[in-house]
């Protein structure tokens, strides 16, 4: 009896329940190689979610239409609840250098970067659609986890996306 409680406990610890917030993250780690999203605290993780990228992941970000997620430091802006998505959290892509770069290469870097749930009407198709880059370059998650990221973000904090 006492191992089956502490297995309840610690899958209760380990595996929060979806649509829960799990407490305030003060950075947001995105590694497109592991397609994972990380909510981190003090510099620890306290919960990940698997995410799909734009419909051509591979690469930063270089101008509007090609698909891409940005890789680099930003930090989270303003969140929408009334989205063309289920919720979303604007990343302040493009920044000085992405803005220079694009520029001197005559094109527009692009913009509306967001972390966002499922397109309205479609979250009952997650489990299919995660499974499919299929963004224009956000980063999207299902809307039960996209639930937990609106709780524990707050405008302003830093978001890393690396390769």
């Amino acid at each position: 009896m006492r191992f089956l409680r502490f297995v309840v406990i610690a899958a209760a610890i380990l595996f929060p329940a979806a649509g829960h917030a799990i407490g305030k993250a003060d950075q947001v780690l995105v590694v497109k190689g592991e397609y994972r999203l990380y909510l981190m605290q003090n510099g620890k993780v306290m919960q990940s979610f698997p995410v799909t990228f734009g419909a051509n992941p591979k690469g930063h970000k270089q101008q509007q239409g090609d698909e891409r997620t940005p890789e680099g430091q930003y930090s989270l802006g303003y969140k929408n609840p009334n989205s063309s998505f289920y919720k979303s959290v604007h990343i302040s892509y493009p920044n000085a250098r992405d803005r220079e770069g694009a520029s001197k290469r005559g094109v527009s870097p692009g913009g509306d970067i967001m972390i966002h749930g499922q397109p309205n009407g479609w979250g009952r198709w997650s489990p299919v659609i995660q499974l499919f880059n299929w963004t224009d370059g956000c980063i999207a998650l299902s809307n039960k986890n996209m639930d937990i990221i609106w709780e524990s973000v707050s405008p302003g904090i830093p978001i890393e996306i690396r390769p």
